[in-house]
């Protein structure tokens, strides 16, 4: 028998301080790395994107893989890669943490549309809004002091 899987996570996490330091212009050439990243873990990018402050990525995540290790991964990897190519000049790491959150397939094409639209939704909500109602829908308590 086959395994099958239909694993799909909905990754959050921002820049170091939640600096905006994730230029415009450059910011497809980090997401292109980062999908080709997950690829080679075999994992399916649906859709990436992010404004100045934090990314936000739809994916399939094999099974073979942990959720924290892959989010580490993504992260040291596109830091040292965001380095090495001098893409993001002001860029100084990724925040400590991440927020990961279960979906269903059934959510997949509005959690598309609603990641691909980050920069009209943040002309409205800033990340902290965002961030906690992505916490308060999913039912994780958190504390507000760490939210800073």
């Amino acid at each position: 028998m086959s395994t099958y899987t239909q694993i799909l996570y909905h990754i959050v996490f921002s820049t170091k301080n939640r600096e905006a330091t994730l230029r415009h212009e450059e910011k497809k050439r980090l997401f292109a790395y980062v999908h080709n990243m997950l690829t080679n873990k075999k994992c399916h990018l649906y859709r990436i994107n992010g404004v100045e402050d934090h990314i936000h990525i739809l994916s399939h995540v094999h099974p073979s893989l942990s959720v924290s290790s892959l989010v580490k991964d993504i992260k040291l990897a596109s830091s040292d890669f965001i380095s090495r190519e001098g893409i993001f000049p002001k860029f100084k790491g990724w925040q400590y943490g991440y927020g990961a959150f279960s979906e269903s397939i059934k959510a997949k094409e509005g959690l598309m549309n609603y990641i691909k639209n980050q920069e009209e939704h943040h002309k409205k909500v800033t990340f902290l809004e965002e961030y906690q109602a992505l916490l308060e829908k999913h039912e994780i308590q958190f504390d507000p002091k760490y939210m800073l």
